[in-house]
């Protein structure tokens, strides 16, 4: 039928044979092969394009005789009963474009078509031009030409149609949901004078960070809205710190998901951040640490790694820390713990002796340069002064039991149980601190520490033992107050190199000269 446009009744006819040809398709596509599979796939889709595009066409028809008005329906509700699979969605995109392209009742003759009055190079022109080659989408045309009519009023009037063709040509390769994000680029590139400015001062209003979402120990959600100058300025800042960073040293893979290398990444930028506004206010203690954080835990709970500490004083609180998380935090020198004995009494609140000064965090930026993990190259503004000796199993706060890490590496160190050798001297390749990265290291050295002190501490000092003492000591046999002299030195070495908060040495010096009745 080349050369002869066909009748109504011949497309009517074809469209019909299509529908026939359509049923069934699914049990003789065994017959095609790899090729013909892909060639068919683009026909039933062109098909259907054409088919979309009929329907808008057909409606139109319809509203422009006067057909839906005389049904006692409005568009939609004609289009859904005529065309019942746009029940499940799109019966409104047809309406309305329908309704935007018919000349109306009054203006209908009998060679009059849909879209015949539109001006081809308006927006709606240009879209109607796309639904009817069956390129453009009755869904997207509608929503190009409402994103137009929001940005109309914005740009300069030459504009408009250049706009528009980019939002269809986005459209057609991705899908209406990307015209957003499109917009801010029209906008500086085609908006009136000053537009683009207005916009972006207006969303400072919008922009939000939400309190905490706390839920116990799971995680903790905040809602982030931001303007374009406050991401650029966050990415800059995680961007590089959230890259993938596998070691070249040890051969580690970097596997954390990308979510968790960014959320890291702004952990890192605020840690570094309150730690350099505690730097420059000189601060020690807890007012020199990255953060102060309040936690309630039980001391039992804490020395055995169970149950778990709760944030107190914040927005966080509430929150859940558990064993674990909570001695690494000790050790990072910015919990504030509340210590509560076994009958829920304060033992301790904030013992800030255990934190690093501000000289010695110093010292240890001359002394490590930066993250002493093997491999790292966190330099040392970003790194944290680990206790080497974890400070709740009784390790100082002396750079001898210190060395910088950074948080991944802070945080790795402690999941894998490691522990280092700090030395007063660097080895040959320059290192004060060297790591065991065996498993499970440090619990051996604690165990080998524990064995030592078990065999090298005096007997415990019960009201017994004191009384054998003190009795030997004021007696008159020479020998028997040597030992007793020796013993009682020892059981004072000993409390004073358990570092207890309650331990005073004046005042220890008084109670043996009282015990003893000896002169001052």
């Amino acid at each position: 039928m080349e050369g002869k446009l066909m009748s109504l009744a011949e497309r009517r006819s074809v469209l019909e044979a299509a529908r026939e040809a359509l049923e069934g398709l699914d049990e003789v596509l065994v017959q095609a092969s790899g090729a013909e599979l892909i060639e068919l796939l683009g026909v039933v889709d062109a098909v259907g394009a054409r088919a979309g595009a009929a329907r808008v066409v057909v409606t139109a028809e319809a509203v422009t005789r006067g057909e839906v008005a005389q049904s006692g329906m409005n568009v939609h509700a004609w289009v859904r009963e005529h065309a019942p699979s746009l029940r499940q969605g799109g019966a409104a995109q047809v309406a309305s474009l329908a309704q935007a392209v018919c000349p109306g009742p009054s203006q209908w003759r009998p060679d009059c078509r849909a879209g015949a009055g539109v001006d081809p190079g308006s927006p709606l022109g240009m879209a109607w031009a796309g639904v009817k080659d069956g390129i453009v989408s009755p869904a997207l045309a509608t929503a190009v030409l409402r994103e137009v009519g929001r940005l109309e009023p914005l740009l300069q009037a030459q504009a408009v149609p250049t706009v528009t063709r980019a939002l269809l040509e986005l459209g057609v390769a991705w899908g209406p949901t990307l015209m957003r994000r499109l917009r801010p680029r029209l906008l500086a590139e085609h908006g009136a004078a000053g537009v683009f400015d207005d916009l972006q001062e207006r969303l400072a209003k919008s922009a939000r960070l939400s309190s905490p979402m706390v839920e116990s120990g799971d995680l903790t959600e905040y809602q982030l809205l931001m303007t374009p100058e406050q991401a650029a300025v966050l990415e800059a800042a995680i961007g590089p710190l959230s890259a993938p960073a596998p070691n070249e040293v040890t051969g580690e893979r970097d596997l954390r998901p990308a979510g968790q290398r960014r959320v890291e990444a702004l952990t890192q930028v605020c840690r570094r951040s309150a730690g350099l506004d505690a730097e420059a206010q000189g601060a020690d203690g807890a007012g020199g640490a990255a953060a102060a954080v309040h936690v309630i835990v039980p001391l039992a709970d804490l020395e055995q790694r169970v149950g778990c500490g709760e944030v107190v004083g914040s927005t966080a609180s509430g929150t859940l820390l558990s064993p674990e998380v909570l001695r690494r935090v000790c050790c990072a020198a910015d919990l504030v713990p509340h210590v509560l004995g076994s009958a829920g009494e304060d033992l301790d609140l904030g013992r800030v002796v255990r934190l690093f000064t501000r000289g010695q965090r110093r010292l240890l930026w001359r002394r490590d340069r930066g993250c002493t993990y093997p491999g790292c190259t966190a330099p040392a503004a970003w790194a944290q002064a680990h206790h080497v000796l974890h400070w709740l199993d009784g390790g100082r706060s002396d750079v001898d039991n210190a060395a910088l890490l950074c948080q991944r590496h802070h945080t790795f160190v402690h999941q894998r149980r490691l522990v280092a050798a700090v030395r007063r001297t660097p080895d040959e390749r320059g290192r004060y601190v060297v790591w065991d990265l065996t498993d499970g290291s440090y619990d051996r050295h604690l165990e080998h520490l524990r064995a030592q002190a078990a065999a090298h501490d005096p007997p415990p000092l019960t009201p017994q033992r004191l009384a054998e003492l003190v009795a030997a000591i004021t007696g008159d046999d020479p020998d028997d107050q040597r030992w007793a002299a020796v013993e009682l030195a020892d059981q004072q070495d000993h409390l004073e190199s358990t570092d207890h908060d309650w331990y005073d040495e004046d005042w220890a010096d008084d109670v043996w000269r009282e015990r003893l009745d000896l002169p001052g």
